[in-house]
């Protein structure tokens, strides 16, 4: 129940940092870059759909698609993202409505436009769910047919991108292409940073007593691997653990203070598969 709290918390919490950056920076400025919503942009230009109603109707109807065509367990977490997104999205139109940006400084919404939304993709991806709307089309598309979805939502992206700067004018449209090409970095980059943990070669003479402190302070495991040292020829000890950043520093500090011959090699990395990390 714990965990499903964290992550009903989690899930909540990204999506609604997703719709702030989506309606008060991207849509207020026209930006174009990003699936359903940058399609929303243009639709609204017509004046035939707010954004934030389109985006609404068009989630709706590709959930319901995704119900039929994913099952259930699709619906658990991508449905009620999707269903929150477009509802955030609808009140803040209403509640807020916007005729012109923020700020004078188009750099500076471009930068919110993408940040918020990246960061609350991110969150989302790393717990096995997303916000929605083209990634929708790419679950159905990965499921019947063998197509690189990476490349035909890159594609499908750059034509939405590319009729901004015929829609509106070639800044804003340099703006979205700006902005779509920082995106998937940004994403990438927060995926790692949320997952970061540090790896631990530990070289000593006496490994017990820095593996219970592993164990029993830190509550994590440990596997210690007989060596030598090619130059003094002694018989070392290589301990390896994988601990969290706050973990990290108390075992440095610990070897620090307590086995200050020890040769520490410290790497960071946001791949770790096993028990108290990821599951495959």
């Amino acid at each position: 129940m714990k965990t499903q709290f964290k992550n009903f918390c989690l899930l909540t919490g990204s999506t609604l940092v997703m719709a702030v950056g989506i309606y008060f920076f991207k849509f207020a400025n026209n930006f174009t870059f990003g699936g359903i919503t940058g399609l929303a942009v243009l639709v609204a230009k017509s004046g035939f759909l707010s954004a934030s109603d389109f985006t609404f109707i068009t989630n709706m109807i590709l959930l319901v698609i995704g119900f039929f065509v994913l099952g259930k367990k699709f619906a658990a977490k991508t449905g009620y993202c999707s269903i929150l997104l477009s509802v955030s999205l609808s009140l803040l139109e209403r509640i807020y409505p916007m005729s012109h940006p923020m700020t004078t400084q188009p750099v500076l919404e471009l930068a919110f436009a993408i940040a918020l939304p990246s960061l609350g993709s991110a969150i989302l991806f790393n717990i096995g769910s997303s916000s929605g709307g083209t990634d929708v089309i790419a679950m159905i598309m990965k499921k019947y047919t063998s197509t690189d979805i990476g490349k035909a939502l890159l594609i499908t992206d750059f034509m939405i991108t590319l009729a901004g700067c015929f829609v509106f004018d070639i800044e804003t449209g340099l703006y979205s292409f700006l902005g779509l090409a920082v995106r998937s970095f940004m994403i990438d980059g927060f995926i790692e940073s949320l997952n970061l943990s540090k790896y631990f070669n530990v070289v000593c003479t006496s490994p017990e007593p820095i593996c219970d402190f592993i164990n029993e302070n830190l509550h994590r495991g440990a596997t210690i691997v007989e060596a030598k040292g090619a130059f003094s020829g002694e018989d070392k000890y290589i301990i390896f653990t994988a601990l969290s950043r706050v973990q990290a520093v108390k075992l440095r500090n610990y070897i620090k203070q307590n086995s200050p011959d020890a040769f520490l090699l410290i790497s960071n990395t946001s791949e770790i598969i096993g028990k108290g990390f990821h599951s495959i």
